[in-house]
């Protein structure tokens, strides 16, 4: 990849992921690494457009319905597609299905933009991701076949021990911290061959020993706050996403978001 690339336009695909939780602003939207990237990108690039079609809570299957025809019609420069981890953290997934729909979603983007940058997603090290730990490595096995059969893009986030210290992640336990999302950023300006700014691998400076009633205190609040009403919204099959717009509908040219 080429160190002094110019990109004109960045489309983004994918969930919650993507559409930047819990990367907070003042104004109470998400930023997020997509956002952080296309500001950058627009820096050097005057006439800069984005889109970001990611909506929280979506599977696989929502991704190819909803995003990847709009994606492909808008010819990107840069087209990246984040997609199928919520599907392995179901109780119950159809991993040939989900690998047959990323297939097809690679297969119709390909053709229709410049790059395609695909990830292997981090994980928040701890008991979730023990679990559902061979779910996730199947997905990022395919993913890789199909990086090497189109010409894709990889960004190995999972790899990143860095990404896995859960001081990178929001209370939620499931998104990443504004820190997290600025270190993805990077991940992926790297992977399209631009100037390195940092070392968004280097491990974070050791971490205080937390006291047990402490940690025990936060899991309850986990518990209450967060893991409940994820765990009602699978057993009733709604979505934290439901009825919620893409966050930049349209390819449209970059502007900063504004607020204190």
């Amino acid at each position: 990849m080429e160190i002094n690339a110019t990109y004109n336009s960045f489309v983004a695909l994918g969930d919650s992921f993507t559409e930047g939780m819990s990367d907070l602003r003042p104004d109470g939207s998400y930023g997020g690494w997509a956002d952080l990237l296309a500001g950058r990108l627009a820096a050097r690039s005057p006439g800069f457009r984005y889109a970001n079609l990611a909506v929280r809570g979506k599977l696989i299957r929502q991704i190819v319905e909803e995003q990847v025809g709009p994606a492909a019609t808008m010819e990107a420069d840069v087209v990246t597609l984040v997609g199928g981890l919520n599907d392995t953290l179901r109780p119950k997934v159809d991993m040939v299905r989900v690998r047959d729909l990323l297939t097809e979603a690679v297969e119709r983007l390909t053709p229709a933009c410049g790059q395609l940058v695909l990830m292997r997603s981090p994980g928040r090290n701890g008991p979730v991701m023990e679990r559902f730990r061979p779910r996730m490595e199947e997905l990022f096995a395919h993913i890789d076949a199909l990086a090497a059969r189109h010409g894709a893009l990889v960004v190995d986030l999972y790899g990143a021990p860095s990404l896995g210290d859960p001081r990178l992640w929001d209370v939620d336990r499931l998104h990443l911290t504004a820190e997290g999302h600025r270190r993805v950023a990077e991940a992926v300006w790297q992977a399209l061959g631009l100037e390195p700014a940092e070392d968004w691998r280097a491990p974070l400076p050791p971490a205080a020993r937390t006291p047990w009633a402490s940690r025990r205190v936060a899991d309850a609040r986990f518990a209450r706050q967060h893991l409940g009403p994820w765990i009602g919204r699978r057993l009733t099959g709604r979505s934290s996403g439901d009825g919620r717009p893409p966050k930049r509908p349209e390819l449209l040219p970059y502007e900063p978001p504004t607020g204190p």
